[in-house]
């Protein structure tokens, strides 16, 4: 089943393409967002190598019973034919209520039907307080007023 935006991507649908990822991220349901990918899509991620969706839906169900109140920004870089570059920040406390913004880049690549076949990901966490945070929508979606990243300074 075809996944629009499709490559070749122009400036305006990679953004159409990161909205949706960071809007399916969001929504913190490994099913859902393991659907975007192909059935032998290659991720790094941190030190971790993860192929194929149920990998990535496993890693995805460990990953937010571990970082709670997750709230994501994902912002364009740079784009090209099936190409995408992103960089994102997200916050997230562990479960003794330590808060962290995490920040990264990550370089995505698509089949002809719109499925991320290859996800390679930096993230870097930075511990703040709890009074440091900059996103506060409730869970899901990010509203459309909230700033991005650049507007924020991150």
């Amino acid at each position: 089943m075809p996944r629009p935006p499709l490559p070749p991507f122009t400036p305006e649908t990679a953004a159409q393409k990161v909205r949706l990822a960071e809007d399916a991220w969001n929504s913190r349901d490994p099913a859902h967002v393991a659907l975007a990918y192909t059935p032998d899509s290659r991720w790094r991620n941190r030190s971790q190598f993860l192929q194929g969706r149920e990998a990535i839906e496993a890693f995805l169900t460990l990953k937010w019973r571990r970082e709670l109140d997750y709230r994501l920004v994902k912002e364009l870089w740079a784009t090209q034919g099936d190409r995408i570059a992103v960089r994102f920040a997200y916050e997230w406390h562990d479960d003794s209520g330590q808060w962290f913004r995490s920040y990264g880049n990550e370089n995505w690549a698509f089949d002809a039907e719109g499925l991320m076949h290859t996800r390679l990901a930096c993230i870097n966490d930075l511990p703040i307080r709890e009074s440091e945070r900059l996103y506060h929508w409730p869970a899901g979606r990010r509203p459309d007023d909230h700033p991005g990243l650049s507007a924020l300074g991150l």
